[in-house]
């Protein structure tokens, strides 16, 4: 929750709603009130398609808060897109092309970062001025399954060192700088696997939204001062959606069930085996998953990560948004 981190009681919490807090807070019916005449350009067909499983964003959900969300978002591509225009009159440099404004997503497993990329890549392309969009996800730089196994990190699975770091940076590195045709690796939830030798071409979009539980995560840096490049740095705007531990507790062990009773079914599933196995049984595989690699992930790495963002989003037992955070200027 936005409000609940522990601190020693002489210090104030930065974090909080007071005096000290780098952010400023919004109910969801104050923050819906600046989507000012944004238009909504999704239908309710178009939401139910968008949203991940036991994910109950309705079209009221996208107008309270995503209509806003997208007008805010366009005022910083259009901010962004005037500096740009300035410093290339500063240096002089008439050919200089703009590259992809990079919207960065976090947070926790099962607590809608899926569905918040979907919506908001949807209605970003359809803003008046048509911008191009892609939505990436960190999945595809997750190391081959088969890595994993031979380094005995299965259960490790999207924890940071799990991830091929080198080839996420190669891969915003190419997107800021914008090179064309940028390959992005692409990962199967049906095989629980990176498809060998299948890519994504990413062709120089306006507008790049990068999802993945880790993507604020901060490096080591080193005490001689050289360059360690993090992939925050590559983002112009990050989002982080939180909600209390507890709830994501609740919401993964019932998306875990409901998957079992249907894409587990697939005799190609990686977990088709939990889909003949008793529901009592299955539970307790739910809630071992949950407690000895989600709930450590989400504490040890991807909670540290939300103060970072420059807006929170904090869902309550509903599954929609209860409070919006936005970073001051």
């Amino acid at each position: 929750m936005l409000a609940k981190d522990p601190v020693p009681a002489d210090i104030p919490d930065r974090y909080d709603n007071g005096t000290y807090s780098p952010f400023r807070f919004f109910s969801a019916e104050e923050w819906a009130r600046f989507r000012a005449d944004t238009p909504l350009t999704l239908t309710e067909d178009e939401v139910r398609r968008l949203r991940s499983l036991n994910d109950p964003i309705d079209l009221e959900e996208v107008r309270r808060i995503y209509l806003s969300l997208s007008r805010l978002l366009s005022a910083h591509v259009v901010s962004s897109q005037g500096l740009f225009e300035q410093r290339k009159r500063f240096l002089n440099m008439p050919n200089e092309t703009k590259t992809p404004f990079v919207i960065g997503i976090a947070g926790s497993v099962a607590v809608g970062k899926s569905t918040t990329a979907r919506i908001l890549a949807e209605l970003l392309s359809r803003w008046p001025s048509s911008p191009k969009v892609d939505l990436v996800t960190t999945d595809g730089f997750l190391f081959p399954n088969a890595v994993l196994q031979s380094q005995n990190m299965m259960d490790r699975k999207g924890f940071p060192e799990s991830y091929d770091i080198g080839a996420l940076l190669r891969f915003l590195s190419a997107i800021k700088a914008g090179q064309p045709n940028v390959q992005a690796p692409t990962y199967s939830h049906l095989t629980y696997d990176v498809l060998p030798d299948q890519f994504r071409t990413i062709d120089r979009p306006d507008i790049l939204i990068f999802e993945g539980i880790n993507v604020l995560q901060s490096r080591n840096l080193p005490e001689d001062g050289k360059i360690v490049p993090m992939v925050s740095d590559f983002f112009d705007f990050s989002i982080y959606i939180d909600a209390d531990e507890a709830l994501i507790h609740s919401w993964y062990v019932k998306r875990f069930m409901r998957l079992r009773e249907t894409a587990f079914r697939n005799p190609e599933s990686f977990f088709n085996r939990y889909a003949t196995i008793s529901e009592e049984a299955a539970l307790a595989i739910a809630e071992g998953l949950w407690a000895n690699i989600n709930l450590k992930n989400l504490r040890q790495n991807i909670l540290p990560t939300r103060p970072r963002a420059d807006l929170i989003i904090e869902k309550g037992p509903n599954h929609l948004t209860e409070t919006v955070a936005l970073r001051k200027l």
